[in-house]
């Protein structure tokens, strides 16, 4: 363990860490089979997410609000999992888990805004839906193309300058040991538990900020989809409920599975008993999440498969 010794006026001389330990998946037996089961997670998600980045630039029908915001999140997705997968696999593959401060302060900056862009992001796509179905007459006029930017943009840079916040804070904090994070990688949680200074205020910033950057934009999406659903059950006809839903349904279901993992796992006390749950679920928003949501809207969408058939038949044209 690398440290060295500064002094401080309030605290006296004392020893500050200058690199820590992700422990992650230290207990699983077979490395290797993680190693290979990540890797081959982590390249399908890259080309998944960049074909739908693809799709949606290349493909003039795909030119609309809805897979503009999709074509946002399929790209933050790309540099989400980038952030923490590539530090994994090499920890797995050469077994050295450690890493610097500054270079674990770093993850968790881009880590923390892109999770918050992501919810700011699915609660403006939740809205984009809710005109779609609630307005229809007026959708074109809301969801003008200076809008979707203005929107998208909010998202990215809101998620980027909140959370610059909390990096700054995690930096003024003093480690003074042990340097285990009993994560696989630097999140906000186990990096707060191994400071030595008082946790009061920075937990407070961090409730805030999550109230900020979590639950208003869940609460955000939750209202617009009840909306949705009152909306969709006053259409008198079946065929046109049916059509209504599928609008929004694959969104729904990332919604679902995205706020569910997240929640839990930041709102459950991280006892010892629950420590290796949270992992499990963290596993699930950080990992598959980023690989999952792109084959929702692929599979379960009409546009995006037609997209990828016109594509095709480009290709062995040698039109690509």
């Amino acid at each position: 363990m690398e440290t060295c010794t500064m002094a401080n006026p309030e605290q006296g001389n004392q020893t500050s860490i200058t690199e820590f330990i992700l422990l992650g998946f230290s207990t699983f037996p077979e490395l290797q089979i993680l190693f290979l089961l990540f890797l081959m997670i982590y390249v399908a998600t890259m080309a998944i997410n960049l074909l739908i980045v693809a799709l949606v630039v290349t493909d003039q029908h795909l030119h609309t609000p809805m897979y503009f915001f999709l074509g946002n999140l399929s790209c933050l997705e790309t540099y989400y999992t980038s952030t923490i997968l590539p530090r994994m696999l090499v920890s797995l593959l050469t077994e050295d888990r450690t890493i610097s401060f500054n270079a674990c302060v770093t993850q968790y900056y881009f880590f923390g805004s892109m999770a918050a862009t992501e919810c700011l992001l699915l609660a403006v796509m939740s809205y984009d839906r809710y005109l779609a179905i609630h307005k229809p007459l007026h959708y074109a006029v809301y969801m003008r193309g200076r809008s979707c930017l203005q929107l998208a943009g909010g998202a990215w840079i809101g998620g980027f300058l909140g959370n610059s916040i909390t990096t700054l804070s995690i930096s003024q904090l003093a480690f003074c040991g042990p340097n285990g994070i009993d994560h696989f990688f630097c999140d906000l949680i186990p990096l707060v538990k191994l400071s030595c200074n008082d946790p009061q205020l920075m937990e407070m910033l961090t409730f805030t900020l999550c109230l900020i950057f979590t639950l208003v934009p869940f609460l955000l999406t939750l209202m617009s989809y009840i909306c949705i659903i009152v909306t969709i059950l006053r259409i008198p006809s079946t065929t046109g409920r049916q059509k209504a839903f599928s609008t929004c349904s694959s969104h729904l279901i990332v919604v679902t599975i995205y706020y569910g993992t997240l929640l839990i796992a930041y709102m459950f006390p991280t006892t010892n008993t629950l420590r290796d749950f949270n992992k499990i679920l963290s596993v699930f928003y950080t990992i598959l999440t980023p690989l999952v949501n792109p084959l929702i809207y692929s599979v379960r969408n009409k546009e995006i498969k037609e997209a990828l058939r016109k594509a095709h038949r480009k290709c062995r044209f040698g039109q690509c």
